[in-house]
Formats: C-alpha cells, structure tokens, sequence
C-alpha cells in the first residue's frame, strides 16, 4: 500500500474529528446556558414558546407561561436564554433602546417635505395654482384623438397574413 491509496482515509478521519468537536462544543455552550437559567430569566423553549422561569431543578424547569399557566419542562427543552430587554421587545413589544427613536421612519412623506420656511419661492408658487392631475376629455383637449390613430395607421404599410417583421 502506498500513500495516495492512505490518504482519503486519513482525510475522512480528520474530517470525522473536526465534526465530532464542533458539536461537542455546541452541546458544552448549550448546557452551560440551561445550567445558567435563573428564575425570573425569560427563555424560548425549542418549540418556540416564550416564557418566563419560575423554578429551576436539577433536570427539569418549571416555566411561567402566563397568567396561572405553569409548565414542567425538560432542561434539554429549552432552546434559547433571554436578555432582559429582549424578551421584553419580543413578548410585551416594549423597547428600551431610546436611540433608535431618532431613527423611526415616518408613516406618510409629509413630514418629509414640510419646510419651516413659508415664504420660500417653491412654496409660494405651489400655493398660487392647484394642479389637475385628471384625464382631461377629447372635447376639452380641442384635438380629435381618433383621428390622430386613424392619420397613423394610414401612415404604415399593410400587412398581409404571409408578411413579417423578421427581416
């Protein structure tokens, strides 16, 4: 046996190992958050139900779903430990980042256009004639529309049912 008929199965070893560690570590980071869980700590379970913890044992967690609705779940059940103002934000829609305020998009553009200056050249020529955006009718236009369509259709060569565009 030489080495190239060796190295596929050392790759699919290593390949193996660093599989096996990077789950072990994900397991390790999870356990160390369920172990961490408080009472009063806000969770999301891996169903996705969000509660608050009431009472935490050695395998189990006893979860404030509402009010007078306790649950009994299992450690391993518990998908996510919460921040404070996070859980607050996803379940009671409160937010406490008061920066973000200053950055709210408005609902209407209006507030985007307004200007303090009234007396600005745009402004006072946008006071002094409304504009109408309507269609107008063809009496009122003073031109014949249909006879504009019919002057172009005569304007272009027939087609006969053999005869293309394609050239």
């Amino acid at each position: 046996m030489n080495a190239f008929t060796l190295l596929p199965f050392i790759v699919l070893i290593a390949a193996m190992f660093l599989m096996t560690r990077s789950a072990k570590k994900k397991q390790q980071q999870a356990a160390t958050m369920r172990n961490e869980m408080q009472p009063g700590s806000g969770v999301r379970t891996i169903g996705g139900m969000y509660a608050t913890v009431k009472e935490v044992n050695e395998e189990t967690v006893l979860l404030d779903a509402g009010p007078g609705v306790e649950l009994l779940f299992a450690k391993n059940a518990i998908g996510a430990v919460l921040t404070d103002d996070e859980y607050n934000r996803i379940v009671h829609g409160i937010e406490h980042d008061l920066k973000s305020d200053a950055d709210i998009v408005p609902d209407d553009a209006s507030s985007l256009t307004e200007t303090d200056e009234s007396d600005s050249p745009a402004a006072a020529a946008s006071d002094d004639k409304a504009v109408d955006l309507g269609k107008k009718d063809a009496d009122e236009d003073g031109t014949d529309t249909a006879v504009a369509a019919e002057a172009k259709a005569e304007d272009e060569p027939k087609k006969t049912d053999g005869d293309t565009d394609a050239k």
